[in-house]
This record gives C-alpha cells, structure tokens and sequence, in this order.
C-alpha cells in the first residue's frame, strides 16, 4: 500500500526497498468547470538540480520540448495537450541507477501552458497529484495529493526525488508559483 504524504512530508524512497531501481513519476489532474475557449494544456517537467539548486546545463530540464536527459536517466513519455481520460495525465520514467553524481535532487513541476493568454490558473485545477510507482512491478510507493487551493499560480513545484547518502527520499513540496514555466527555469538556472 502507498504511502500517503502531506505538504512538507519527507519519506525515504530506496532504503525501504532497496530493489528499486526504476520508478515512474505520474502526475494527475483535472479541471475544474471552466468555459474560457481553450483547452486547458498542463505540462510536467523535471529539473535535475546539483548540490547549488540549479541546473548544470540546460540539458538538465525535461520537459516537452526535451523528453530525455543524455543519461537516459530521466525520460519524459509526452505532452498531454488537453488532460482529459481517467489516471496520469503526464508521465516520467526515471532510473535511479543512471542518475549522475553530479545531481542532487530532481525536481518535479506541473505549469499552465499559455496561462496568461488563456487567462488560467491553478485555481481552475482540482484532484492535482503526484505518486511514484515501481516501474517494474507497477506498485504504487508514495502518494501526494495537492490539496491547497492556488488562486493566481500559473506554476506548482509538486515534489523532489533527493539524494541522501546512497538513497533516495521524496519531498512532497506543494508550492505555487506565478510567472508560470519561466518563472520555474530562471529559479532553476535554465537559460530562457
């Protein structure tokens, strides 16, 4: 049974399971009852962070626009334009094993495509979450539904996988941002 997390909560992730070696990362949503003409486009991504909290290159953000990491580490399975259907909207698949040294800690973010244009937010988005499987088994480890209410937020930092010692842990973190995707890669050190 998953283990279910609240905002703030850490949990070790590797220690308990020290077979784990490839997990899937999936996120979830939907949208409240909103009629504005357009689609409402979520997108996940990851940042791969070094010990300073940015990235080492920009190559170390995953997103639509780079669906894998040149480690074969991350891998981002596409963008989901519109969210609709039941389960993960988005998905991405890590490997612990490749994971370079020089990261730290990866960190997973949900933003609004085109939010200002569309005049959308995180306060139109009901049943967010996060929860990480065992890519192998298909077993559910961690769980963390956002249950915060953001109002003007355009971008959330849902979570972060992070190293600790020679294993993992899960930060379930909930923060919302405004300025959206560029608001997230000038925090992180991608060049925009």
């Amino acid at each position: 049974m998953a283990i279910n997390l609240f905002k703030g909560q850490k949990v070790e992730l590797t220690k308990g399971n020290p077979n784990l070696t490839k997990i899937l990362v999936g996120l979830g949503w939907d949208v409240k009852k909103y009629d504005g003409g357009y689609d409402f486009d979520l997108d996940a991504s990851a940042f791969l962070l070094g010990p300073n909290g940015r990235v080492t290159s920009d190559a170390d953000f995953i997103f639509y626009h780079n669906l894998k990491h040149s480690s074969g580490a991350v891998e981002h399975t596409g963008d989901n334009l519109t969210g609709a259907g039941d389960g993960d909207d988005e998905v991405i698949r890590v490997d612990l094993t490749r994971i370079p040294q020089d990261i730290s800690r990866i960190t997973f973010t949900v933003t609004i495509y085109d939010a200002d244009t569309r005049r959308q937010n995180f306060g139109q988005v009901s049943n967010a979450y996060i929860h990480i499987k065992d890519d192998v088994s298909g077993k559910e480890l961690i769980r963390y539904d956002l249950a915060e209410d953001f109002s003007v937020e355009t971008a959330v930092t849902v979570g972060e996988l992070y190293r600790s010692g020679s294993d993992w842990k899960f930060n379930a973190i909930g923060t919302g941002t405004k300025g959206g995707l560029k608001a997230l890669c000038v925090n992180f050190g991608v060049n925009v």
